[in-house]
């Protein structure tokens, strides 16, 4: 699955990984030929951080609140937990950076109405994998709310997925743009193609890691990358600068997903939302555990327990122990801090202005999640 890789451009040269495409990732030994990152505030505020778009995100929080319309009451009330149950909105958040930090290249006086649309299409698509993902995992929660599915079922909450789905393609087709259509019907299939990947990794000791990069880029990067990219599009760019925007995508994207998986061993169920370990505890193998599989001290015993999958009392908690001293955690975040540096160098191309700083922060922002 994937587009056709395009040429690498200097723009995005650092970055290393310009190009749409699946099937590699920036890993440790490309880590030398990224910049150190600039220094930033000891904590980035998402407050300063959407301050140059404030009012272009408060048009899209409204107008996502309007999508259902009244003719269905039952969908009206689902999305209305959707919509209102927290969250940052940093999809959108992004899309809309990456169209005011473009503009100048190109001479635009201002955003298009479709890169407010395009924000607006890819929340929608964000939230609907949401809801979907609650009722695979049958989750209750979600950002310390009660999931749709927990209020309405999993028959209304199939049904609001599938509507937020369906209502994001109607307004991709009126963007009448064959390249972000493309694009963006390409992130529906990759999420089916993460939960498939996911499903059929589940408690696979001999996972990979790039068929761990491979799925958490279907699951996370790739409406990031694409809808950056698709921004960049909408702003009239170059080859070169759109590429550059899909890296920057790509490699937040990469690293908001290794951040989620390190919380998930890291934080408390209070602060997470769910049971800690619980990804663990499911089959889920994802970079921490990866690490320690490759750790000789810890790599015999978890493996055991991971196969056994669990069954034995206290194993969750000495597998989550194990995860740690065998380095999981510790090199994971270090995956972690290498895909933001790639971030970082994607932006290279842009000329300095509020956005771009904000994008530059927003590599912080993820990163510092962790502490």
């Amino acid at each position: 699955a994937g587009t056709q890789p395009r040429p690498r451009s200097a723009c995005v040269d650092a970055a290393a990984q310009a190009a749409p495409g699946h099937a590699t990732h920036t890993s440790s030994t490309a880590a030398s030929s990224f910049p150190a990152m600039a220094p930033m505030p000891a904590t980035v505020s998402h407050e300063v951080l959407r301050a140059p778009v404030a009012s272009d995100m408060e048009t899209c929080r409204q107008n996502l609140l309007d999508v259902v319309g009244q003719r269905h009451p039952m969908l009206l009330a689902a999305a209305n937990q959707i919509f209102s149950a927290g969250g940052k909105r940093l999809r959108p958040l992004i899309v809309l950076l990456v169209a005011r930090a473009t503009l100048p290249i190109t001479g635009m006086p201002d955003l298009d109405e479709k890169h407010r649309r395009l924000a607006e299409i890819t929340e929608m698509i964000h939230t609907a994998s949401l809801v979907h993902d609650d009722v695979l995992d049958e989750s209750s929660l979600r950002r310390g709310k009660a999931t749709v599915n927990s209020l309405f079922g999993s028959r209304v909450a199939v049904l609001a997925g599938d509507f937020l789905f369906a209502q994001s393609s109607w307004f991709l087709a009126q963007l009448e743009n064959l390249e972000v259509i493309k694009l963006i019907s390409q992130v529906i299939a990759d999420f089916a193609d993460g939960e498939i990947s996911q499903a059929s990794l589940l408690f696979q000791t001999d996972i990979t890691l790039d068929r761990y990069l491979d799925k958490s880029f279907y699951k996370t990067a790739s409406l990031i990358a694409a809808s950056c990219r698709c921004a960049a599009v909408f702003s009239d760019c170059s080859e070169p600068v759109k590429d550059a925007m899909y890296a920057y995508g790509k490699h937040l994207g990469l690293a908001f997903q290794i951040v989620d998986d390190i919380l998930d061993y890291t934080q408390n169920a209070e602060t997470l939302g769910k049971p800690q370990g619980q990804d663990l505890a499911s089959g889920n193998l994802t970079a921490p555990a990866y690490y320690a599989l490759q750790d000789p001290s810890t790599s015999k015993e978890l493996s055991r327990l991971i196969t056994s999958r669990f069954v034995e009392e206290g194993s969750t908690a000495r597998a989550l122990a194990l995860v740690t001293a065998g380095g999981g955690i510790a090199r994971s975040l270090e995956l972690a801090r290498e895909q933001g540096q790639a971030a970082l160098a994607a932006l290279s191309c842009l000329p300095p202005s509020a956005s771009k700083r904000s994008l530059e922060g927003l590599v912080e922002y993820v990163l510092q999640r962790l502490f």
